[in-house]
């Protein structure tokens, strides 16, 4: 799409906008049920997207995308009338008499830029929380899941009027072109460069905008760890999607004492999970592409595999890979991994590591296994991180409950359920003046020593 049609698209959407259809609840939640009913009717095509783009199996497709997606539309479905009603608040006896209240309004024309990884989790997630806010949207999925696009590309044309919603499919031209234009809120998820690129543009147009990003999620396991359940469940996170999650263990922080019997569990629950032979499980994924795979590939450090490190550039797979004796000096730390490379790193002092957290960039996740209620709550209270699970990994963003989202240089704003909505949605505080009484104290002169006694009586 060129510049001339994407420019008309957002003139088309600024008009439709203007005339406050989207502002009824009702409205909003018709969209909603028929956004849901699309993407039940295209469940095969969006499983089969899934599988082209990413290896992924249909059941993994359908657990972390497809499943998800329909979870946060009917759950926006439910609660949208409840989220957009406006809130009476106290009001100050000073502005007697008076009815103070909080209004949700839509932020207006929104942009939804989503990445590869989740391509369609991370496109419709936002776009239900957009429109349950009364929003309009462009979306624009990325190029490197050219046959999810493609699907979300069908299911937004079929339920919605360009105007209304629509997609901008392509790659960087047309982001480049997107960015150039003037929303009234821009939702990003993908890597921090990009992030700052399209914080830089929003900034031209004092846009507000949220940024899902990523960075180096620590997984920390002390000594008093349940061994066996924690590399279950590391294993579960770190290598779904070929580990390519934002929000899966980056690394691993074990406590020196225990360190042997994790790896062994490890190794142990890699091949019960993924079998012998990895890369010829058909249900284990693929990287992207190769220019991923070529950077994967140069962050394995054979002389520290414990398992893996196989590879098939064909297919773009690589086995889950576990490394052991990593410092923070190398490679394979200098960077997010995002992809099945597992390094392990040691730790005596489990204050001293959580104080080295501190000095680190603020990831998007961090994961403690424990049964040690100090070491728990000095890493739930102390340190600063996104969000993340205490004896897990990576489910904490599968609810509507709780909001998801990053902080500092893993990003700003959240989503999901309630914050989804109040996250594309400006809180209006209006108060609504009555006429039958005015009080004087407020008019000059001020002059009376009654009215100064009064206006502190009012004021306290």
């Amino acid at each position: 799409m060129t510049d001339t049609e994407i420019r008309a698209l957002l003139e088309r959407q600024r008009a439709f906008y203007k005339t406050g259809a989207t502002i009824p609840v009702q409205f909003r939640i018709a969209q909603l049920k028929k956004l849901y009913a699309a993407v039940k009717k295209y469940e095969n095509e969006i499983n089969a997207a899934l599988t082209a783009d990413l290896g992924k199996s249909a059941c993994e497709g359908f657990m972390c995308e497809t499943g998800l997606v329909l979870s946060e539309i009917s759950y926006m479905i439910r609660h949208t009338r409840r989220f957009a009603k406006r809130k009476s608040v106290p009001t100050p006896l000073a502005q007697f008499a008076a009815h103070s209240f909080r209004q949700p309004v839509p932020y207006g024309n929104t942009l939804i830029m989503s990445p590869w990884n989740y391509p369609f989790l991370l496109t419709l997630d936002p776009l239900a929380d957009a429109i349950a806010a009364g929003n309009t949207a462009i979306v624009k999925p990325s190029a490197y899941s050219p046959a999810t696009s493609e699907v979300v590309r069908r299911i937004i044309a079929e339920c919605f009027d360009p105007a209304y919603v629509a997609v901008v499919t392509g790659g960087r031209a047309e982001n480049a072109a997107l960015l150039q234009q003037k929303f009234d809120f821009i939702f990003f998820t993908g890597s921090q460069a990009v992030g700052k690129e399209v914080l830089r543009h929003a900034a031209e147009h004092l846009t507000p905008v949220v940024l899902e990003l990523g960075g180096k999620s620590p997984c920390i396991v002390d000594a008093s760890a349940d061994i066996p359940l924690a590399a279950k469940r590391i294993v579960f996170g770190k290598f779904l999607n070929c580990g390519q999650t934002c929000v899966a263990p980056d690394y691993i922080l074990c406590e020196s004492s225990v360190k042997a019997a994790l790896a062994a569990e490890l190794v142990k629950q890699i091949k019960a999970q993924f079998g012998e032979e990895p890369l010829q499980n058909g249900d284990y994924g693929r990287i992207i592409n190769e220019k991923h795979f070529a950077r994967l590939c140069g962050l394995i450090d054979p002389a520290r595999v414990i398992l893996g490190g196989k590879t098939d550039a064909a297919a773009c797979r690589i086995e889950p890979t576990v490394m052991e004796n990593v410092t923070f000096a190398d490679a394979v730390m200098g960077e997010e991994i995002f992809g099945p490379i597992l390094p392990i790193l040691t730790f005596e002092d489990f204050d001293a590591v959580t104080a080295e957290l501190k000095e680190k960039d603020k990831p998007l996740a961090l994961y403690l296994f424990s049964s040690d209620k100090k070491h728990i709550k000095k890493v739930t209270e102390e340190l600063s991180y996104g969000g993340g699970c205490i004896n897990d990994v990576v489910i904490h963003l599968a609810t509507s409950a709780m909001p998801f989202g990053g902080v500092g240089e893993s990003g700003m704003g959240g989503y999901h359920g309630k914050a989804g909505f109040d996250t594309f949605t400006h809180c209006k505080s209006i108060v609504d003046k009555k006429t039958w009484l005015d009080l004087p104290m407020r008019y000059q002169p001020y002059k009376s020593r009654l009215y100064e006694a009064l206006l502190h009586l009012f004021l306290r």
